[in-house]
């Protein structure tokens, strides 16, 4: 039916519709010879353009599908809404003058096309319930702007070009989101005076616009412009709409949350409101960087006046890897080749040089690039925290810093804000709540370092302990608090990788410590079993492998000249070299290969079995299946593959294993203290005699499989 009637207008009334505008303005043209009827002029050729535009870019058809739908509800409406899109190229190239007045006074071009529409509907008799054209509300929504920096409005640059009421573009994050409200969309009024023929019918019509409060399009003192009585509202013909405020900041300000960063410029940065209205309420999401197009307006709420946005169009911006490693990768990645084990020992080997001298601290900088490369923003990803117990908190923290830099999205957590979302009321007068961004939604598709896991206090622990199972946060409303009906409740996913710290020294004086530990166990017992048990591995820093003076002489070095490149490897693989290694490997897909996926399940089962005890059951809690599994992805990753080897999965359960050592002493496996880095990597022979370990812990593995795993009679129940 829709489609009869579509081709009925384009074959039958539209042209009849262009004789009529034609012919208008060709009225114009002989009798507004004034100078003062030039821009009558203009607008009547503008309308025209607008109405050809119209029907080439097909806003035709769904505007008659919209104007359908209006008049089969047979309800009288003070506003009808309609919304067209605006592709600033097409008009320009049709029109420039109504391109640039689209782009430069998108307010004033928004009545052009009221009037063309209104002329269709009564030409084409589309809505029979219309009655003026005050009744017809326009938005428009260009699909882009010109790639020019003069439509660019930055954030964090002054001044903020609050004035020009025109389309520009910006770029954020979404750092707090308020409930969606409900705002005046448009209202009628009418003359209280009954013998004013404005007393009824549709002359006055109030329609929200851009940068306007809710008083300036409903209040008690409007007159008449026929006889200046006041005006008054038909309460019924009120039309309300969503709205919802959001806070949005630069993304620049992930660079100021970093602990540490070469970047020495410096930057203001500050919070912007953006307010999002009916069909994009809800269309962000918190934590998110989105690229926004709107009109900036100032908003007075009492004595303060707020610098805000009012959206038109919402694009999430998802980060983009590069395409690309570095030539002295490669060619590292060409030389190991007839290895999978020898390019990321290399590469932990030589990783955070800057921080600490190569070959000290490889397991924990080989977990730490593990984990870097397992980071994204895919719901249900495979995440992979870290938990250290150290003594040398101050070289940890420094290591830590350090790496999360190398993602655009790591996060340090300032010890005096909150870790996950909260919740307060909205500053801009609503009294609804406004839900806060922290640190772990800030992080979000990279990083969230949270400092000294001791130095938290149990509910804290609780709550982390909650987030790490389910990638989940929920943020209790209450309802009598904030002017809600109902309490309400609002999950928001946790889309990050968590590392903290133990100190060993500081937590042993706040307990008193276990005798009864079995070979290999740390005492841990200031954190609670299940939160170890969330955390994918937990790492015992060794002692450097190397001399420990080694150690001392590079922090006094470091200290003495900051900037300094203490080693050749400092320069041949720089920072910037590993960031965009980091983000070329973590944006590779990869798969398990049915020998790894067979390592891993047989490895698994055969722990299960020998790790329990008769009241618990099995010490292995259920996630560590997923652990291995996202270890052995990320390690087939950080070799630049696409195809999970037996290779990986060794890495992967001899990581595990020594995680667990450590959290409830050793197995059957009875695997060495340092399993993954038993020697020091110094030459070509090192190398080799790695491989040749690995070798062994390989046949080690399969032995160990054969006697505890599924080939036993089970009980299926418990597997």
């Amino acid at each position: 039916m829709a489609l009869l009637i579509y081709t009925f207008i384009i074959t039958v009334a539209w042209p009849v519709l262009m004789s009529f505008l034609h012919g208008l303005f060709q009225h114009f043209d002989k009798e507004c010879k004034d100078p003062s009827w030039k821009m009558h002029h203009e607008i009547q050729k503008m309308r025209e353009i607008a109405l050809v535009y119209l029907d080439r870019s097909g806003g035709l058809q769904k505007f008659v599908h919209d104007c359908k739908k209006y008049n089969d509800s047979k309800q009288s409406y003070a506003v009808y809404r309609f919304i067209i899109s605006i592709n600033p190229s097409d008009i320009a190239e049709l029109d420039a003058t109504l391109g640039n007045y689209i782009l430069h006074n998108p307010i004033q071009a928004a009545q052009i096309f009221q009037s063309v529409c209104f002329i269709a509907i009564k030409t084409l008799s589309l809505i029979e319930q219309l009655q003026t054209e005050a009744q017809i509300s326009i938005l428009l929504k260009p699909t882009h702007l010109p790639p020019l920096p003069s439509y660019v409005l930055s954030l964090s640059a002054f001044p903020f070009n609050h004035t020009s009421q025109r389309f520009y573009m910006s770029e954020g994050i979404a750092i707090a989101m308020g409930m969606v409200t409900k705002y005046t969309q448009g209202a009628r009024f009418l003359c209280t005076e009954e013998t004013c023929p404005f007393s009824e019918g549709f002359r006055y019509i109030r329609v929200h616009l851009p940068g306007a409060t809710e008083s300036a399009t409903v209040r008690n003192d409007f007159v008449c412009s026929l006889c200046s009585s006041p005006l008054q509202e038909d309460m019924k013909f009120r039309v309300l709409g969503d709205k919802q405020i959001v806070e949005m900041i630069d993304a620049k300000v992930l660079n100021a949350l970093k602990g540490y960063s070469n970047d020495k410029s410096h930057f203001r940065i500050q919070t912007f409101t953006v307010f999002l209205r009916d069909e994009l309420a809800n269309k962000m999401k918190i934590g998110n960087h989105y690229k926004i197009i709107g009109i900036p307006a100032c908003v007075q709420n009492g004595l303060q006046a707020t610098a805000c946005i009012e959206v038109n169009s919402v694009q999430l911006c998802k980060p983009n890897g590069p395409s690309f490693v570095s030539d002295n990768f490669k060619y590292l990645l060409s030389l190991t080749s007839s290895s999978c084990w020898r390019f990321t020992a290399i590469l932990a080997n030589i990783f955070a040089s800057q921080v600490v001298p190569p070959g000290t601290y490889n397991t924990l900088k080989l977990a730490i690039l593990l984990s870097l490369v397992q980071t994204c923003e895919k719901e249900n990803a495979d995440y992979l925290d870290l938990l250290i117990v150290t003594s040398d908190t101050l070289v940890i923290d420094r290591l830590l810093n350090y790496s999360i830099c190398l993602l655009p999205r790591g996060i340090r957590h300032p010890p005096s804000s909150e870790i996950f979302p909260s919740v307060s009321k909205d500053k801009h007068g609503t009294g609804s709540a406004s839900i806060h961004a922290c640190s772990a939604v800030l992080a979000k598709g990279g990083i969230c370092y949270i400092g000294d896991l001791s130095s938290y206090k149990k509910d804290k622990l609780e709550l982390l302990q909650s987030v790490l199972e389910s990638r989940t946060t929920t943020v209790f409303i209450p309802g009598k608090k904030y002017g809600e009906e109902a309490d309400q409740q609002v999950t928001i996913s946790v889309q990050t990788n968590f590392w903290s710290f133990v100190d060993v020294d500081s937590s042993s004086k706040k307990h008193i410590q276990k005798d009864n530990f079995l070979i290999g166990q740390m005492d841990v017992s200031l954190i609670p079993p299940n939160l170890l048990d969330v955390f994918g591995l937990l790492i015992y820093r060794e002692f450097p492998s190397c001399q420990p003076s080694s150690l001392v002489h590079h922090i006094l070095k470091k200290a003495i000249n900051p900037e300094a490149m203490l080693y050749k490897v400092s320069q041949q693989f720089r920072m910037q070299d590993y960031e965009e290694f980091i983000l070329f490997a973590k944006n590779l897909h990869v798969e398990l290969s049915s020998e790894a996926e067979n390592l891993i399940q047989g490895y698994y089962l055969a722990s299960r079995r020998v790790r329990r005890d008769s009241i618990h059951g099995s010490t292995l809690s259920a996630s560590a299946l997923k652990i291995l599994i996202s270890l052995s992805k990320a390690h087939t990753k950080l070799s630049l593959r696409k195809k999970v080897l037996e290779e990986d999965a060794l890495i992967a359960i001899l990581l595990l294993e020594s995680s667990l050592t450590l959290k409830h002493g050793k197995s059957a496996l009875c695997i060495a203290p340092n399993p993954v880095f038993p020697f020091d990597l110094s030459d070509e022979n090192s190398l080799q005699q790695r491989d040749s370990y690995l070798m062994q812990c390989h046949h080690q593995l399969l032995k160990f499989i054969g006697a505890y795993g599924p080939g036993i009679h089970t009980n299926a129940n418990e597997e």
